[in-house]
């Protein structure tokens, strides 16, 4: 087996063995710490432009099939693992991993540290990395990788979207009762299966839908999806958003989608340290105290009102604290809750932080008072995932019947 090379901006270079595509790939590096997903992880569009290491030991055991993929194509710049399963056991898999990675074109390497690699960005934070299987010198890669761009400032969710748009109906026999426009920034397949099995029919519309054409048909809500790259780039998905919310028609947003609906409030977005990605993040409603458990993957999150860098950013670290677990330790997230109770007023009237991250503080859901609007930060559609939060679909049904705001 041949070797490849992981160099990270700040020099780390990790040795290990070359897996999936040969070649050469850039990217963000950033960790995983799902247990299980690992081919709904490499098809969720929001992970275009990042390099992927698992902190699962084992990854290809059950291969890949035809039913979990969440988009057209692999979006993961690059992966890393610690242990390639040498044989594919379950009876829905159609292709083992290595075969699927080479014929999507992916870069992967197999290293034996990925703990060590995960504290790594845990300690300096996201960076800027390459996988390499065809040069050999890392001080050359260290050159390229330096060279190469980041995430800040990336706009990837039209890179992302559907070229066009299409319609998922409602499964036979299932009566349509609503009709809601998602603007795809990166949505998962999963997603509008889920509102569909709700009696949904849902139009997905391209990332730079215009809100005059996401109004168009006088849909009964409107859904922005999960994304990737950073929600000050996305100015269009912004300006749609702030038309949408003018017709005060029903909306609901998750992930890049809350972060969006955030900056039409009139919110600062900020780039967290490494991030969170995961099925396992502890996250509470501040209305009931219910915790959920829920998956996350995303980079940037919206600032607290009147704060321009957010008061949590997972910057601070436990040494104490379980890597795999996501835990980030900040000084400041026991303060969140009380000043994330207080409202704050945005040009559609006032708004509230529904939702914190338990870990680090970090705010998990955005809603308006008097509007039928909110918005999440986590996946509600659970591919893969706990299912604590797919209710979430069931709120934006009653919505749209008009139960409440």
């Amino acid at each position: 087996m041949s070797e490849a090379l992981l160099v990270l901006e700040d020099g780390t270079t990790v040795r290990g063995t070359a897996y999936g595509a040969p070649g050469e790939t850039f990217g963000e590096m950033v960790f995983n710490t799902g247990m299980t997903g690992y081919q709904e992880t490499l098809t969720d569009p929001s992970y275009a432009g990042q390099i992927v290491a698992m902190t699962a030991p084992h990854i290809g055991n059950t291969g890949v099939n035809d039913e979990d993929p969440e988009s057209r194509r692999v979006w993961v710049s690059g992966y890393v693992m610690r242990e390639p399963s040498r044989i594919t056991s379950s009876w829905r898999a159609t292709a083992g991993l290595d075969e699927y990675l080479k014929a999507q074109g992916v870069t992967a390497i197999a290293i034996p540290g990925t703990r060590a690699l995960t504290m790594r960005i845990r300690e300096q934070g996201a960076m800027r990395a390459v996988v390499s299987t065809i040069e050999p010198d890392p001080g050359k890669l260290l050159a390229k990788v330096l060279a190469s761009p980041g995430m800040t400032g990336a706009d990837f969710a039209r890179v992302v979207t559907t070229p066009e748009a299409y319609t998922v109906c409602p499964p036979a026999g299932t009566r349509t009762k609503y009709k809601v426009t998602a603007v795809d920034l990166g949505i998962k397949a999963a997603t509008p299966r889920n509102m569909a099995q709700r009696g949904i029919e849902v139009r997905v519309v391209p990332a730079t839908a215009t809100a005059a054409e996401i109004l168009d048909g006088s849909p009964d809500g409107v859904f922005f999806s999960n994304g990737p790259g950073d929600p000050a780039a996305a100015g269009y998905a912004v300006d749609a958003m702030r038309g949408v919310l003018a017709a005060n028609v029903p909306v609901f947003g998750i992930c890049f989608g809350s972060q969006i609906l955030s900056r039409a409030l009139g919110l600062d977005t900020y780039k967290l340290r490494y991030g969170h990605r995961g099925v396992n993040q502890p996250v509470m409603n501040l209305a009931t105290g219910r915790v959920y458990i829920t998956s996350h993957n995303h980079g940037f999150a919206a600032a607290l009102p009147g704060e321009a860098h957010g008061g949590a950013d997972n910057s601070n670290t436990n040494s104490n604290s379980n890597t795999n677990s996501n835990s980030n330790t900040s000084t400041e997230w026991a303060h969140v809750p009380s000043r994330a109770r207080r409202p704050f007023d945005t040009p559609f009237g006032e708004a509230e932080v529904s939702h914190v991250n338990l870990n680090d503080g970090v705010v998990e859901g955005i809603r308006l008072r008097e509007r039928p609007v909110f918005a999440v930060q986590y996946h509600p559609e659970a591919a893969p995932g706990p299912h604590d939060a797919t209710d979430l679909f069931d709120q934006f049904c009653g919505l749209m019947a008009g139960e409440g705001k």
